[in-house]
């Protein structure tokens, strides 16, 4: 990796961080709106198979040669077909995106027992710069409500955070299913 590319891939989200833990090595998992892949890689290098999936093309192939990391070009807000079916994934993992016209589809790509391991801003961001529209911001209570049927939540926060940067967010780890399953460890 070049000195310049290593300073543009900031660190995984502690959210993400805590619910990897969940997978097994050799999860399949789709990183969606991936940018230059910080959880794709962190997920990798855990054992996992990665397809980090991202609108921007020069994102995306930074990851070339990443082992454990295959990348992909797509634009979901240009209704460009899904390459997935259903049941594709054993979780699938967004931080910082949200399209609602996707939100179940992307639910579908989950196997029976997958890891949806979501966080983006919600309503409230704008105090605190973008995104401020209310396109792309969370209503309270939203994600839960989006999971409502056929998941089992594991963990779910909404509210500000301080850091990397001042922000309100919401979060959410649901299992695809009824089954609570396993959780993870808490860390040290």
């Amino acid at each position: 990796m070049s000195p310049s590319l290593a300073h543009d891939i900031a660190a995984p989200s502690p959210w993400v961080l805590r619910f990897a833990s969940l997978l097994p090595p050799g999860a399949e998992v789709l990183d969606l709106a991936s940018g230059r892949g910080r959880h794709a890689r962190y997920l990798a290098a855990a054992g996992c198979r990665v397809v980090a999936a991202d609108r921007n093309a020069e994102a995306i192939a930074s990851l070339t040669g990443v082992a454990g990391v295959a990348g992909c070009v797509l634009d979901l807000e240009s209704g460009a077909p899904w390459p997935w079916a259903a049941g594709s994934f054993d979780a699938v993992v967004v931080t910082n995106y949200l399209h609602r016209p996707a939100f179940a589809r992307l639910c579908d790509l989950l196997r029976p027992g997958g890891v949806l391991i979501y966080e983006t801003f919600m309503q409230g961001n704008a105090a605190f710069g973008k995104p401020s529209n209310p396109d792309f911001l969370l209503a309270p209570g939203e994600l839960l409500v989006r999971t409502a049927d056929g998941f089992t939540v594991i963990a779910f926060e909404q509210g500000e955070v301080a850091r990397p940067a001042p922000a309100m967010i919401q979060r959410i780890c649901a299992r695809k299913g009824e089954t609570a399953g396993r959780l993870p460890e808490p860390s040290a």
